[in-house]
């Protein structure tokens, strides 16, 4: 027992040290390009962001989840699993790149009201097979609780965009910001592709290729039985933040604000406020790829002791991390903003969102936890109803002429909705 303990504990390590590392990283990279681009540059690519991440969300289809629960149950050879979730997700991803580059035009022009979202949605969606694979690859080395991999390839993955990022976009960005955004969205491919070849050296040495390569028709059953309960309340969540900006956009532009303050307004909440909010999610991602293989192991041998016990530690790291992070960035918003973005703009938003964020980082760990216990459904019924007060209380508020106020409140709405939910739900699953 005291071995198992050990490797959650080692798991959860690394991938925290090799989260830090990357993130530390990730903002010397998001402080470079945001410095290149400027301000408008970032509204642009931040009201592209939430067609984004639905379509990051639809291409991944939570396989990597699926992967690593059943890798770590040993239902069936790990590398066919690897194969067909691979088979699977690529499909996936080339029939999301017809669809947008058949609808992007109407995507910018019409719900975003902004043409110039509709290259550079074109220039995500290219992005998507690459990053679709490597997420693969991860979910296979998590379910064997193999973390080194997935350290290695995020901190190398990081490093080689930002060598590409500094060495190349200044130069495009004197043709003109819209060149400079669309390289910066497809620079992550080279990265992507690094953190694959990284992973394919750690994958075992003999591969048998006439068996082991070939899409295997029950293991597809198997993943998509975990995958789709799975990844519908990350579709769900995605779809919100993918009208969020539409509702935000049609009804302040209704209600007489102009274009230009929503786009700035917007790209600052998101770019600068939630992104600098969202600092410590490497730490919450860490115990919750951790945990998934963890508690999906001891619940399906019954051993509800070990169940609880891993997720009551899963809580308090959120918990502790949520408290140190939120009053941190409450205390320090303003240096903080100034010192990674030369702009203090969104620490108005800060100030309001930081105490809440404390019960934010707890999702994480709460959904991750019923979902290794075979409750995707539940968590995708909270997702739903969450989303769904969400966009009523921002639509309602988007009228009360509060401007960006409105989505910082109904933000508050939903995280405090949703936590409650979660952590009631898996209360009750446990006692």
């Amino acid at each position: 027992m005291a071995k198992k303990n050990n490797l959650f504990i080692k798991s959860t390590l690394i991938l925290i040290l090799s989260g830090f590392l990357t993130k530390f990283i990730g903002f010397v990279i998001r402080i470079v390009y945001t410095r290149i681009i400027g301000p408008y540059g970032i509204s642009l690519y931040a009201i592209a962001t939430p067609t984004y991440s639905l379509l990051l969300t639809i291409a991944t289809l939570a396989i990597p989840i699926s992967i690593s629960k059943l890798v770590a149950e040993n239902k069936g050879r790990s590398i066919r699993i690897l194969t067909t979730a691979a088979a699977i997700i690529l499909t996936i991803n080339a029939i999301l790149i017809l669809i947008i580059f058949a609808s992007s035009n109407f995507i910018a022009e019409v719900l975003l009201k902004e043409p110039l979202a509709s290259p550079i949605l074109k220039a995500m969606v290219l992005t998507l097979p690459f990053v679709s694979i490597s997420s693969v690859l991860k979910g296979y080395f998590a379910g064997k609780q193999n973390m080194i991999p997935h350290a290695t390839s995020n901190i190398l993955e990081q490093i080689v965009r930002l060598i590409i990022i500094v060495a190349i976009l200044p130069i495009l960005m004197k043709k003109n910001v819209l060149i400079a955004i669309l390289g910066l969205i497809l620079l992550t491919i080279v990265s992507e592709i690094t953190s694959i070849i990284v992973f394919f050296f750690f994958l075992p040495k003999k591969i048998n290729f006439n068996t082991n390569l070939k899409p295997n028709m029950t293991i597809t059953k198997d993943i998509l039985d975990i995958s789709i309960p799975t990844v519908s309340s990350r579709i769900v969540g995605n779809i919100g933040y993918f009208f969020e900006p539409i509702i935000l956009t049609n009804l302040l532009l209704l209600t007489g604000y102009n274009n230009q303050y929503i786009l700035a307004e917007y790209g600052a909440y998101n770019a600068y406020s939630i992104s600098l909010l969202t600092m410590p999610s490497f730490f919450i991602a860490a115990v919750a790829t951790s945990l998934l293989p963890e508690v999906s192991k001891f619940y399906t041998s019954g051993n509800m002791i070990m169940v609880k016990r891993r997720i009551k530690q899963g809580l308090l790291f959120a918990f502790v991390i949520g408290i140190v992070f939120s009053t941190f960035i409450f205390l320090f918003r303003d240096p903080l903003l100034f010192s990674l973005y030369k702009t203090t703009i969104g620490s108005k938003y800060i100030k309001i969102l930081a105490p809440i964020f404390v019960l934010f980082y707890l999702e994480g760990v709460l959904t991750s936890s019923l979902q290794a216990m075979g409750y995707a459904k539940t968590t995708m019924k909270i997702s739903l109803y969450g989303v769904l007060i969400k966009l009523i209380f921002l639509s309602i508020l988007s009228l009360c002429h509060i401007g960006i106020y409105s989505l910082v409140i109904s933000e508050i709405i939903n995280i405090l909705f949703v936590v409650y939910l979660n952590f009631k739900c898996l209360n009750q699953k446990l006692n």
